[in-house]
């Protein structure tokens, strides 16, 4: 029997990509029987030392672009989207270190981490509500058949936790990871959801990987 591909996947709460290509990323994990290893970093670090701007500071042609793109992949993704969304950006730092501390508990394999990460990405562009906010992450958990309370008790008691998630944005600049999302396979990267056909190619296909140095 042939292993398991394995993905590692970098991504924040707060990525609109990320969000955007969530339903065929799980459709692809199904089809594939891949194993998805989960590694929330902070994004806006990342983009603040590989040249990447908050979608605030970005010129105006660039910010127009970006609602034209987001409307066309929500057509062909099929996914329902808030184009300014209320609480964007918010700090996703609590709804990650409860995501790692739930992977600690049952692995990044439990569909009710799958499901807390997809509804973590909906909460905050299709159903406005605040990913900073302790009973909104609370809220998700629950939804996604984790406990929610206990979890948030961990984030907020485990400097562990967040100690993690410092050290996944540390490994994603290493490994010369400048956005979300960015998938990672066999060494190499694909960066964004319009790349998840690219990523299935490779999964499916067994080819040699195309290895970018520092990866």
């Amino acid at each position: 029997m042939s292993p398991r591909p394995i993905i590692e996947f970098y991504f924040s709460f707060i990525s609109l990509w990320s969000y955007i290509g969530s339903r065929r990323f799980q459709s692809l994990i199904q089809e594939t029987n891949a194993r998805v290893i989960y590694k929330p970093i902070d994004l806006m670090y990342i983009f603040s030392i590989s040249g990447g701007h908050p979608v605030k500071e970005r010129s105006t042609q660039r910010r127009a672009y970006r609602l034209v793109e987001m409307e066309r992949w929500c057509r062909i993704r099929d996914i329902p989207i808030i184009p300014h969304p209320r609480f964007y950006p918010a700090d996703p730092s609590l709804g990650h270190r409860v995501l790692l501390a739930a992977i600690d508990e049952v692995g990044h394999d439990s569909p009710s981490v799958q499901q807390f990460v997809h509804k973590s990405f909906e909460a905050v562009w299709a159903r406005e509500m605040d990913i900073a906010d302790s009973a909104t992450v609370v809220r998700l958990a629950d939804e996604a058949g984790l406990d929610g309370a206990r979890l948030l008790e961990r984030a907020r008691g485990e400097p562990a936790l967040g100690g993690k998630e410092v050290a996944l944005t540390e490994e994603a600049k290493a490994r010369q990871v400048f956005g979300a999302p960015f998938y990672v396979y066999q060494g190499e990267p694909f960066w964004g959801q319009d790349r998840l056909e690219m990523l299935e190619e490779v999964v499916r296909s067994g080819r040699e990987a195309i290895v970018t140095r520092g990866i």
